[in-house]
């Protein structure tokens, strides 16, 4: 059995249909779920993480689960690829930015980020690309963008934040509008200063959802 039969295999060992609705019902009802919550699915995930550590990464593996049903599946594919972000290189960059135009939605996306910061930090290239996908006509795409400097406290590139926060400034979309507000308040835990400065630089073109999230640490 491969990898992927035996992982869908235990994953439907393990479902739970009550559990299963709730979560279908908190994504507005575009997946299915096996009703497997994320301690447990992590559980059940380690020893296929385990197993493919040492191995280069199974783009045929995260394929598939991103083409299954069940969304615990992408879930793992999220998980396997940020546990194994050193092997991701500058060529993986359109595989990963197929998985975010893949059925998307806030959750896949928002676990991807953490996988792009870090090879954004490791690799010029991939900072330069993001800032280019910071206007890109995908709004996941760019949603990725505007966050994934997310975490990284002082190794964080302020031109770059601004340069892509301002790309996406004057729009309607919440998600995006909600990128922006997050990615503010998670970097004025480390600089409060510049982010003062920025939300007073642009309080006209900043939504007010985006300076609502951004004030809360201010």
């Amino acid at each position: 059995m491969d990898h992927f039969m035996a992982i869908t295999a235990t994953f439907a060992e393990h479902r739970d249909p009550e559990k299963a609705r709730g979560m279908a019902h908190y994504m507005r009802d575009q997946f299915s779920f096996y009703g497997i919550q994320a301690t447990q699915r992590r559980q059940l995930s380690r020893p296929w993480l385990k197993i493919e550590r040492k191995q280069p990464i199974d783009w045929r593996l995260i394929d598939q689960c991103f083409a299954a049903a069940e969304r615990e599946l992408q879930y793992f594919a999220c998980d396997y690829l940020r546990r194994r972000t050193c092997y991701l290189t500058y060529e993986d960059l359109p595989h990963i930015k197929t998985l975010l135009m893949t059925k998307s939605w806030w959750d896949t996306v928002d676990s991807l980020v953490k996988v792009l910061g870090q090879m954004a930090l490791a690799d010029p290239r991939v900072a330069t690309m993001m800032v280019t996908w910071g206007t890109d006509p995908n709004l996941w795409v760019r949603r990725a963008a505007i966050e994934h400097q997310l975490g990284l406290k002082d190794r964080t590139d302020q031109v770059r934040l601004a340069t892509i926060i301002t790309a996406n400034l004057g729009q309607d979309e919440f998600f995006i509008n909600k990128a922006i507000g997050w990615a503010l308040r998670e970097y004025s835990k480390t600089d409060s200063d510049w982010v003062r400065n920025y939300l007073a630089e642009y309080q006209g073109q900043l939504a007010p959802l985006s300076v609502r999230e951004a004030s809360k640490y201010l």
